[in-house]
């Protein structure tokens, strides 16, 4: 890997040489940062960070990130402050960066996703979207496409254009949205069917005789579950219709997957009011133990886990529980401010770095 004024990284470039990596350093030296960079590279997103040139090091024009994969591949992604982002798989430069996607896949769990099960339902559809993301690439354009149609319906519907224009228009809208939410609106909810069953049984793992967990999809849209495409469509189209009126009032859509939640459940009660700060970790820890899984059931291979600095927000026995149900199948990168944090099995099996200032130490 090799890292080029990226954040506080001026540069850095490393091998890994174990499954284990394990990135040792204090608070703000750019550990994170690190794991951010293969996080980018894998999926082109981040979890930290929505705008580029948030991530390209002060007063530099651009940053470049390069991995090569096991199997040979070379990935890029150059990030500018103006021009946007390039990929570039194999030297050659991409017409789509999704296709950057797929060599690497990654399941991250950082301090931030411990709050997951007390936040707002927007942190909840973003890590549901990361799932999917990791399942099917194309899902990335899909998100972004609607929400390019949502922020120009609301713009339209607070202009307030001649009357006959106006519905014209928002009929144009609503068919295109209509399509675009059906197909995210069945993704995410196909997503969580299949993580359900492995979430529990990790909560079972971790938990022993806690509540059972529970996962449920409560659409923007109401409608009947269904993997098929047609009825999400259907319905999504009749309530924009139905809604408009109200929309037209408010200035904003009403319906759609941006309207999404997902509610985890602990004996069938809310986890976010009823769960202790015990089982809320647990339960965030079973998410990402089942994440990790579902990506390897459906791809075939398994992902890279990065682990961002969330050993000391967990007990003794959960962060045993972690890194035991990690075992040899994966690759991880693991953060943390003190080397003690690993057992003496998991030191002997990987490979150690210290960072200080965004550097490598020794």
């Amino acid at each position: 890997m090799d890292l080029r004024h990226f954040r506080n990284i001026d540069g850095l470039e490393l091998t890994l040489e174990a499954p284990r990596l394990l990135v040792i350093g204090s608070n703000g030296q750019g550990k994170s940062n690190l794991l951010e960079a293969v996080e980018l590279l894998t999926s082109l997103r981040s979890h930290r960070c929505s705008v580029d040139r948030d991530l390209i090091a002060h007063g530099q024009p651009a940053s470049r990130l390069s991995a090569l994969t096991g199997e040979g591949d070379s990935l890029q992604l150059h990030l500018r402050r103006s021009g946007g982002r390039q990929a570039l798989r194999n030297g050659k430069v991409l017409e789509r960066q999704l296709d950057l996607i797929g060599p690497l896949r990654c399941v991250g769990f950082s301090a931030l996703d411990l709050d997951l099960v007390r936040g707002e339902p927007a942190l909840r559809r973003q890590w549901l979207d990361r799932v999917v993301l990791q399942l099917e690439p194309v899902y990335g354009a899909l998100l972004s496409r609607y929400g390019r149609l949502l922020r120009q319906r609301s713009q339209l519907l607070r202009r307030g254009l001649g009357a006959g224009v106006q519905q014209e228009l928002l009929d144009a809208f609503d068919e295109q949205m209509a399509l675009v939410g059906a197909r995210l609106h069945r993704r995410r909810q196909r997503a969580l069917w299949r993580l359900e069953p492995l979430a529990v049984a990790w909560q079972q793992r971790i938990g022993g005789a806690a509540e059972p967990l529970r996962l449920d999809y409560l659409s923007g849209t109401v409608a009947d579950a269904s993997d098929e495409e047609g009825p999400w469509r259907e319905a999504l189209a009749d309530q924009l219709r139905r809604q408009r009126p109200q929309e037209e009032r408010l200035g904003q859509c009403q319906v759609g997957p941006h309207r999404d939640e997902v509610g985890l459940l602990l004996g069938g009660q809310p986890a976010r009011r009823y769960g202790s700060a015990g089982q809320q970790r647990t339960l965030v820890l079973a998410l990402k133990l089942g994440e990790l899984d579902l990506v390897n059931q459906v791809v075939g291979q398994p992902p890279l886990l990065l682990l961002d600095d969330v050993l000391a927000e967990l007990d003794p026995g959960r962060q045993q529980l972690l890194l035991e149900a990690v075992g040899e199948g994966h690759q991880c990168l693991v953060s943390a401010t003190h080397l003690e944090a690993f057992s003496s099995g998991w030191q002997a099996q990987g490979q150690v770095v210290e960072l200080r200032r965004g550097a490598l130490v020794g």
